[in-house]
């Protein structure tokens, strides 16, 4: 197994430059079983902010139970900076969460995590992080997320605690995001928050070739059969077919009849499962696709428009505006990347 050392960038790989006095202080806190990418994302993000300012914006720490290598749910081990003993003094801690969440946690973090918040250090849930900072009673009244998978057992087991379906939620001194390449989202929204701080996350994203930033009101994309579990096929199988049939939207009639059931029971399974009409369903898989091309690509709003179904962007527009709260161009205009 492979052990790797992750550390804040040294000073001469900012070109030289002296550690200001504002050079914030985030820690990671490595639970066994962590998740390599949302860690990776994370503190990548922030090496690159440093990077992008030319200057030391933060400084990052790994912090472990002890001093052993902490392996990863890939197999990877990681040296830590610090013990629970020897940790410094924090601005933020991101709790880095395990793969599968373990039942229950060493009382030594639990502690440790509050003594933290009583200090008034911001903290911070990263994957499956949220579920020990909830597990030590720190999300109560606040808003927060966890992966998708995780999702329903984090209500059952916290029934008190708003959990969201966001990519990340930033709730006061309470970060939290669900995983993946969602970290380096939520981190790049931290970056944006501080002074300069937009121009500095526009060009940490460029340099990790991210495309655009995704924004906190955007949702996990859980996948259909995950909400619907195995037991409706048919109803799987009809959102397939609308998914194919973006740009000619295809009438309920003709969905019914290529599924081989009536209208009304087409109508039935929607309402039952989906919570909407299928109509509605359709729209919001052609709105939702709209602005992944408005984000990701340079087309025109009128191409978009009909690329998505829409007689004419004016009806698209208006749609759009009614199903996000503002229009196709402005959505365009606050994207950092299309500035």
């Amino acid at each position: 197994m492979a052990v790797a050392k992750f550390a804040a960038p040294p000073v001469d790989e900012i070109q030289g430059q002296s550690r200001p006095n504002a050079v914030k202080t985030f820690g990671f806190l490595l639970i066994p079983n962590f998740t390599t990418i949302g860690f990776a994302s994370a503190i990548e993000t922030l090496r690159m902010a440093n990077l992008a300012a030319k200057r030391p914006l933060f400084r990052t720490l790994l912090i472990a139970a002890d001093h052993e290598p902490v392996q990863a749910s890939n197999g990877m081990r990681v040296v830590p900076d610090y013990s629970l003993e020897d940790a410094p003094a924090l601005d933020a801690l991101f709790v880095v969460g395990s793969n599968p969440m373990p039942l229950r946690y060493d009382r030594r973090l639990l502690n440790w995590v509050r003594k933290l918040a009583q200090h008034d250090v911001a903290l911070g849930g990263i994957c499956t992080g949220s579920h020990l900072l909830a597990s030590a009673e720190l999300l109560k009244g606040y808003r927060c997320t966890v992966h998708w998978e995780d999702i329903e057992h984090v209500k059952d087991k916290f029934p008190g605690i708003v959990i969201s379906n966001q990519l990340f939620e930033l709730d006061r001194d309470r970060y939290t995001c669900s995983g993946g390449t969602a970290s380096m989202d939520m981190t790049l929204q931290l970056i944006a928050r501080e002074p300069g701080g937009v121009e500095i996350a526009t060009r940490a994203a460029e340099l990790l070739l991210c495309d655009r930033m995704r924004g906190a009101r955007e949702q996990q994309r859980v996948p259909l059969r995950q909400k619907l579990g195995h037991a409706q096929p048919k109803l799987s199988q009809i959102v397939a077919i609308m998914e194919a049939n973006l740009e000619e939207p295809l009438e309920l009639e003709e969905l019914a009849q290529l599924n081989e059931v009536s209208v009304r029971q087409l109508e039935r399974l929607f309402h039952k499962y989906l919570d909407r009409t299928p109509s509605q369903y359709y729209l919001e898989l052609r709105l939702n696709r709209a602005r992944d091309l408005l984000l990701r690509s340079e087309s025109q709003v009128r191409d978009i428009a009909l690329a998505c179904g829409f007689a004419s962007p004016a009806h698209f527009s208006k749609c759009y505006s009614r199903f996000f709260g503002h229009s196709p161009r402005s959505e365009r205009k606050q994207s950092p990347l299309h500035v």
